[in-house]
């Protein structure tokens, strides 16, 4: 199926329910960012415009040299890329949401509704919470760099970064039990 838009194959197929209208959309990768980037409508300014939902003006968009630059951006904990993200549909680790956060919260917005928590927390006495929890974290940077020590068959230096784990690991969860 072509690009509703342009002759290219589309790989997006977007179906929305305006006002009990089901609208379907094919769209080819440029036009389907282009689209999901929009803002939303502004009384319906959209939909009066002769070309159609994408040809109004964008207030967020990204080109696709500014989206090549994004897409090898890459978390300094886990290694996971921004590529990577966005193919799976998860991160690689809780340090991921500082790394890229600029680019997650209009997502996040967006799924949400609101980029802050406004829910229901569980009781828990606030003594018994960690005020950082970059060691534990970094702990997923050390299995990587024990998995490269492994692949590189440098297995002193693959001890030395598992015994750092265990410590850690010790520290934060306890003793393991048999």
């Amino acid at each position: 199926m072509k690009c509703q838009q342009c002759d290219k194959q589309a790989v997006f197929h977007i179906t929305e329910l305006e006002t009990g209208e089901v609208r379907e959309l094919h769209l080819c990768e440029d036009h389907a960012r282009t689209y999901l980037n929009q803002s939303e409508p502004d009384q319906g300014s959209d939909e009066d415009s002769p070309g159609g939902p994408l040809t109004g003006p964008l207030t967020v968009g990204q080109t696709a040299d500014e989206l090549a630059v994004l897409d090898k951006k890459a978390c300094e904990m886990c290694g996971i890329t921004f590529f990577e993200f966005r193919n799976l549909g998860r991160l690689g680790c809780p340090h991921d949401y500082a790394q890229f956060e600029k680019e997650l919260e209009p997502l996040i917005a967006n799924v949400h509704g609101a980029t802050r928590h406004t829910g229901r927390r569980p009781n828990r006495n606030e003594t018994d919470l960690p005020e950082s929890t970059e060691e534990i974290t970094s702990v997923i940077g050390l299995r990587r760099a024990m998995q490269d020590a492994i692949m590189s068959e440098d297995y002193e230096i693959a001890k030395q970064i598992r015994d750092t784990i265990r410590g850690i690991e010790v520290r934060w969860l306890g003793p393991a039990q048999p």
